[in-house]
């Protein structure tokens, strides 16, 4: 059966178990963007705990604008600031090392719409797990879809579904102790090839 989840920035652990634990994957490209979602943000592990790394985006004057047409905000200098609050989290994490070189050209590349940023960042992740997913996009938005299991419930950051995901030996456990369902990126950097089997022995808690 297809998937269907939103593209969004290094997603969240629970997307990446739902996407490891399917056959075909369907990208939502044809909704309308919303404030405060995982599309143009990202938790990670940092010295003072939960850190958010947020996309800064150009918002429309009209009252919806399509996800596909929203575009970042590239005067800031957030790729830069990003990357260095992942080097600061995560240069003593296991793995770090280990895929430094295929992720650091996100951080340096321009990219004028959120959208297609995301999709890369979902490539490179994947080559990182080597998990092989055929993945498509939707043509129409459809408010129920049929023959779906449809997870795009999960790009809510805000109000989130509760998930309970197995602990795993995160940078900073001694100072906060375990922090679950961040970004894809703090599984990839602390457990690296073991990421993958970690993904798909998980599951998935519905509403």
């Amino acid at each position: 059966m297809k998937t269907l989840i939103h593209p969004t920035y290094f997603p969240s652990i629970a997307h990446f178990v739902a996407i490891a634990n399917t056959d075909e994957l369907v990208f939502e490209t044809d909704d309308n963007f919303l404030k405060q979602t995982y599309r143009n943000r990202a938790y990670v592990y940092g010295a003072n705990g939960k850190l958010t790394l947020n996309i800064p985006v150009i918002h429309s004057q009209k009252n919806r604008q399509k996800y596909r047409d929203v575009k970042i905000f590239n005067e800031e200098k957030w790729q830069s600031l990003h990357w260095k609050s992942l080097l600061s989290a995560y240069r003593t994490s296991p793995f770090f090392e280990y895929y430094e070189d295929e992720l650091q050209p996100l951080f340096e590349m321009k990219t004028d719409f959120i959208l297609d940023f995301n999709l890369k960042c979902f490539e490179t992740i994947t080559e990182c797990l080597q998990l092989d997913v055929h993945t498509s996009k939707t043509e129409i938005y459809q408010e129920t879809p049929t023959d779906t299991n449809d997870f795009r419930f999960l790009v809510h950051a805000k109000k989130e579904q509760p998930q309970n995901f197995e602990s795993y030996t995160q940078v900073f456990n001694n100072k906060h102790g375990f922090i679950p369902n961040l970004s894809i990126l703090d599984l990839l950097f602390n457990e690296g090839p073991n990421a993958l089997n970690y993904l798909e022995s998980q599951t998935i808690i519905t509403p």
